[in-house]
């Protein structure tokens, strides 16, 4: 206590002394508070360690946690963690044995994510039809614009089955597209099905495979517009990507695709045989973004099968750092 004697009136001030006690209490209450959540912070890291964070009963327990506590503590983070690169590696043990299996010497690589915003797909230069903009025509392009390493793999009519190819690109998780004609593929609808179920998107390549840029804008309709219609009612979808056979067309070609729902027509860069590559650049080489086309054939018409085809297909793009990635993902 603290005697202050002014203009002969004595006022005592308890006031700092109040204050300083005050204090001391509060201190101690701190002391002890943090001493408290001390040990409450080991007692969870234990838990955790133990795998007895809070909201997991005993071994066996049916117990809920209490209303508001996070489910994500049933999973503590490291075990998490832990089943997730567990998964990986196993994915990765399952792509090498594949590669194995199918007499890849490489692993292919695996594509990056699509993105979240799809690229805008122009018609490539000197590729257009007169009043190709003006119209709204679907554009012709060779090449996603993309600054990643990657290319799309196109398969055109459909003569060729073999089950050994579905088999291959199933366990390789090879995506690819599918331009189907109908007069290759209506003596088994089925095996198109079963490609289908395996996440492959199938597309119009028309009925007979014409050149169709001799035939009236009546005929060339007739080819897309009612492949189209049979697409949707072998397939349960009508297409909105279209190749015009031997990549000819015009201004009639375009009209009409469009006219039956067709949004994009894309050619191709590359195209890969059994035995060799074509190439349209002078430079004859892959590049970011690149279409490649190759064809349902076999035996009868090349030195090898489509397993061969793949195996050269795939050697290239992985010799060159290229993932192979799905055509729909980027249109």
């Amino acid at each position: 206590m603290r005697v202050v004697v002014q203009n002969d009136k004595t006022r005592v001030y308890r006031r700092d002394a109040l204050r300083r006690r005050g204090g001391a209490r509060q201190g101690g209450v701190a002391r002890r508070g943090g001493l408290l959540r001390g040990s409450l912070a080991a007692l969870a890291a234990a838990a955790l360690v133990s795998g007895c964070a809070p909201g997991v009963g005993p071994a066996g327990s049916d117990v809920d946690p209490a209303a508001g506590q996070q489910q994500a503590l049933h999973a503590p983070p490291a075990r998490a963690l832990d089943s997730y690169a567990t998964k990986l590696r196993a994915e990765y043990a399952a792509r090498v044995a594949a590669a194995k299996r199918w007499g890849l010497t490489k692993v292919p690589l695996a594509a990056p994510p699509p993105p979240r915003v799809k690229p805008r797909i122009h018609t490539r230069q000197g590729f257009e039809v007169d009043d190709h903009e003006e119209l709204g025509l679907p554009p012709v392009f060779t090449r996603i614009p993309t600054d990643q390493k990657i290319v799309f793999l196109t398969i055109d009519d459909g003569a060729e089955k073999d089950p050994a190819f579905l088999r291959m690109m199933s366990d390789l998780h090879v995506p690819y597209t599918a331009f189907l004609s109908n007069d290759l593929i209506k003596n088994d609808y089925g095996y198109f099905k079963k490609m289908q179920a395996r996440g492959v998107t199938l597309n119009n390549h028309t009925l007979h495979h014409p050149y169709l840029p001799g035939l009236s804008y009546a005929r060339q309709k007739y080819e897309i517009c009612d492949m189209q219609d049979i697409i949707a009612k072998q397939y349960g979808k009508r297409p909105t990507v279209f190749r015009p056979p031997f990549g000819n067309y015009n201004q009639d070609t375009l009209r009409a695709a469009q006219s039956c729902g067709i949004k994009y027509a894309p050619l191709w860069d590359e195209e890969v045989f059994v035995d060799h590559w074509e190439y349209r650049e002078v430079d004859q080489d892959l590049h970011p973004g690149d279409i490649v086309l190759t064809h349902f054939r076999g035996r009868g018409d090349w030195k090898g099968t489509m397993p061969d085809m793949v195996r050269r297909f795939l050697k290239k793009v992985t010799d060159k750092g290229y993932a192979v990635a799905r055509l729909e993902d980027y249109l």
